[in-house]
């Protein structure tokens, strides 16, 4: 499978970086997928935290894409970016670039969108702030 190139400008941050570890691979050699899975959600909550102050839970990720493999080694930066604001719920999109071990360059190896609700303490949906719902809620 040819690698795409990286399409992320240099100067943005990354939500999280990791440097994958012997331990998180499967039995090809390569970095698990649930690894990768796993490290998304949290640059996805990065981003959404940013925005919703309170509880928020993950409810779908969709669009989940593998385009290239992660190696033990590569340092993998995950890159956050709000799509959509909802009632309750937050759109995030998290692009994943691994740059690879001994400067062999930078590789777009998956993307996601997560949707994360916010919550309150009985897990029940409640407005984001700055939707109508909470702009009502304050009024009353």
């Amino acid at each position: 499978m040819a690698e795409t190139p990286s399409p992320s400008p240099d100067n943005r941050q990354p939500a999280i970086r990791v440097i994958m570890m012997p331990k998180d691979t499967n039995a090809l050699g390569t970095i698990f997928g649930g690894i990768i899975l796993s490290y998304i959600d949290q640059a996805g909550a990065v981003e959404a935290y940013k925005q919703v102050s309170g509880r928020i839970v993950t409810v779908a990720m969709r669009e989940v894409v593998f385009h290239a493999p992660v190696f033990v080694g590569d340092l993998v930066s995950f890159f956050a970016d709000t799509l959509r604001r909802g009632r309750t719920s937050i759109t995030i999109k998290v692009t994943v670039e691994a740059e690879r071990a001994f400067g062999m360059g930078k590789v777009k190896v998956t993307e996601a969108e997560i949707i994360f609700v916010h919550v309150d303490q009985h897990n029940r949906p409640v407005a984001l702030e700055g939707s109508r719902d909470s702009a009502q809620d304050e009024k009353r």
